[in-house]
């Protein structure tokens, strides 16, 4: 049987099967797969297709990555997938879970509210940061666990990249008619090269450093989902091994690309930085722009396909659209804006770390927390509170000597960079400014000014929380007051002063930072 009688074949099971299910049941499909939801359960199968990065092609092939999908979705939602159910019967009268020889297998699942999905969020405007928040650090510890490659395997050796970026684009070329889209596409053909070229070795480095590991594959909008508060993903990349055996930097590229496309760059900006703040892997920031912008190359390659296989003109236009929005996408985010060093100043509860979290947004900007840093040279997590040793005068210099080091290879990967701490001695700021100056880029001070009264109620306010990472209280604000040094005369001009109380302040640090030259 060619591919197109299998298809057919199979369109003519899927059809009987859900008339079995009943009139509630729904069909989903996508270049792949399809999808029927009945009740408490969905059914997924997968097509009788080939294409260069996938072969579905026969029986025992499709039975194998079922078992695939389950076994690997299991690891971020596995309340989700259930198991793997023969049919049996025949194509006019199949049965699901039947006895008897299979004829087609399908991969059970929970069924879900789709309104769950982020895509249906992130279009509904129902999308939250706290749904960022809770998936960076999940996504984190996901990567945490997951099983490292070994160095010796083929996977995202830059040979490797080479082939799957060069399928990506050769497909998408293929099915572009003549015009500006496919000479803009032939430009990022260009720029794929000369990128592998300038990272050959800093994707050496991540492999060797244990980067490469069993991530998810697919993260776009939507394949994560909220659930009861809960935030997790499914349909990870089951079917080739090559393209879920990545680098952790760009599993999360492609979430962080599908918000940014989606209009919602702030959010992804949040996304990045929680994501770094719970791992630590500054050094992703080199490669994570080449694969953000892979990452909308290939969602358009997959928007090609499905429009190639479309039936209904309309849905085929629609499919061609996406394409298009993905490759505007990719096209745009070649290139990136100068970086910048933004250092905070402040006392404890002045709002600094307030400023700094709204400037990650407006910037696109990677946040550098002297809280955070300093409990992770402890091995301490953010939430867990610090030992008076941590804030001994040696390790608060050590704290700053990082900061630095973290700050230049943030800029050194094309990053503006908001480096918060308190910044209240003069040696500590200048140590920052001479950097500006060695990476030649811009340079600011964001000064937070609150009363004193209101910081010390900002404190009391934190301690009773106790979900932040600062263990700062009320003595060290005293310690503070005392002994700070005020700016400089050459500093002066650098400084970006924002009253923290103001109704205003954040609509007026939106303005100023505009208006950082470049």
């Amino acid at each position: 049987m060619n591919g197109q009688d299998a298809l057919a074949s199979q369109r003519e099971l899927i059809a009987a099967l859900a008339k079995s299910l009943g009139d509630t049941c729904t069909l989903h499909e996508t270049h792949i797969s399809w999808v029927l939801v009945a009740g408490r359960f969905a059914w997924k199968f997968k097509k009788a297709v080939r294409f260069d990065f996938l072969d579905f092609s026969t029986l025992e092939q499709r039975r194998f990555f079922c078992e695939e999908e389950v076994r690997l979705n299991r690891r971020f939602a596995p309340g989700i997938y259930l198991d793997v159910v023969p049919v049996t019967g025949s194509t006019a009268q199949p049965v699901m879970g039947g006895a008897g020889q299979a004829i087609e297998y399908a991969v059970r699942m929970q069924a879900f509210d789709q309104n769950a999905l982020w895509s249906r969020r992130a279009q509904q405007g129902l999308l939250t940061g706290t749904e960022i928040d809770r998936f960076a650090l999940r996504l984190a510890q996901f990567h945490e666990r997951a099983e490292v490659s070994p160095a010796e395997s083929p996977w995202c050796l830059p040979s490797a990249l080479q082939k799957i970026a060069d399928d990506t684009l050769d497909t998408i070329i293929a099915l572009l008619p003549p015009g500006q889209a496919r000479r803009d596409t032939e430009m990022l053909q260009d720029w794929e090269w000369q990128q592998r070229e300038l990272l050959h070795d800093a994707f050496m480095q991540r492999k060797a450093s244990g980067r490469i590991r069993e991530c998810h594959g697919d993260l776009h909008c939507g394949n994560v989902l909220t659930l009861d508060d809960s935030v997790g993903a499914f349909d990870c990349i089951e079917f080739n091994e090559s393209l879920r055996r990545i680098d952790v930097m760009n599993d999360i590229a492609f979430t962080c690309m599908d918000l940014r496309s989606r209009g919602l760059g702030h959010f992804a900006a949040r996304l990045l930085n929680g994501y770094l703040e719970a791992c630590g892997d500054h050094e992703g920031l080199r490669v994570f722009h080449y694969y953000e912008v892979h990452r909308a190359l290939i969602r358009c390659k997959v928007a090609m396909l499905r429009a190639a296989q479309e039936a209904v003109p309309a849905a085929a236009e629609q499919s061609r659209a996406e394409a298009m929005r993905y490759l505007s996408f990719a096209k745009a985010r070649r290139e990136r804006r100068r970086p910048i060093i933004l250092i905070t100043h402040g006392f404890s509860g002045s709002g600094k770390s307030t400023l700094a979290r709204f400037a990650v947004e407006a910037l696109d900007a990677i946040q550098l927390r002297s809280d955070v840093e300093r409990k992770r040279s402890y091995g301490v997590s953010p939430q867990q509170r610090g030992t008076d040793d941590m804030y001994a005068q040696d390790v608060t210099e050590r704290v700053y000597v990082h900061l630095r080091e973290l700050a230049r290879t943030v800029v050194e990967a094309g990053w503006p960079v908001i480096v918060d701490a308190t910044f209240l001695m003069r040696a500590q700021r200048q140590a920052f400014f001479s950097l500006a100056r060695e990476l030649d880029v811009a340079f600011a001070i964001l000064d937070a000014r609150a009363e004193i009264a209101e910081m010390r109620r900002r404190i009391s306010r934190r301690i009773r929380q106790d979900n932040d990472a600062s263990d700062a209280g009320e003595a060290i604000l005293e310690r503070q007051l005392a002994c700070h040094e005020p700016f400089s005369d050459e500093e002066i001009p650098y400084v970006i002063e924002i009253d923290t109380a103001a109704g205003s302040a954040l609509d007026e640090l939106r303005e100023k930072l505009a208006a950082i030259p470049s």
